[in-house]
């Protein structure tokens, strides 16, 4: 049992909406990842890139010293991924993320066992998609 409530529209209108920055790109939902400056390697258009973070569980503000150390702990987690520290942003509201290579069954858990409400999914260099943990898309 995760815990996990149903998000509210607003929620998730503010999810649709937010710019997600790391590891050089930037994406939307719904769009291709945009290059912030040289392309360089391309590491996002191979297999599975997870936005996650692990601070603000449910949409809830948190102290940042408390969102630092969560964000530790979830580095520990992405161990031996590659991940790309980076934050998630709509108007004066950021939180900091990793972009993360791995399986998006293994980013579910990992998003649950931090209380996280989505992550946004970016699966061969094609537009982000948002994949709530709730089970609605």
């Amino acid at each position: 049992m995760t815990g996990l409530r149903p998000v509210d529209e607003a929620t998730a209108r503010a999810y649709r909406r937010s710019l997600y920055r790391a590891g050089g790109i930037s994406v939307r939902v719904g769009q291709r990842p945009l290059p912030d400056g040289p392309e360089g390697s391309g590491w996002w258009r191979r297999g599975d890139v997870v936005f996650i973070s692990a601070a603000n569980p449910g949409g809830r503000r948190r102290p940042d010293g408390w969102n630092r150390r969560r964000m530790r702990a979830l580095a520990g987690r992405l161990a031996g991924c590659e991940r790309h520290e980076g934050e998630g942003r709509l108007g004066q509201w950021a939180e900091p993320l990793f972009a993360a290579c791995l399986p998006l069954a293994r980013a579910r858990v990992i998003a649950r066992h931090f209380g996280q409400n989505a992550v946004l999914l970016v699966r061969d260099g094609g537009p982000g998609r948002l994949v709530f943990l709730d089970g609605r898309g």
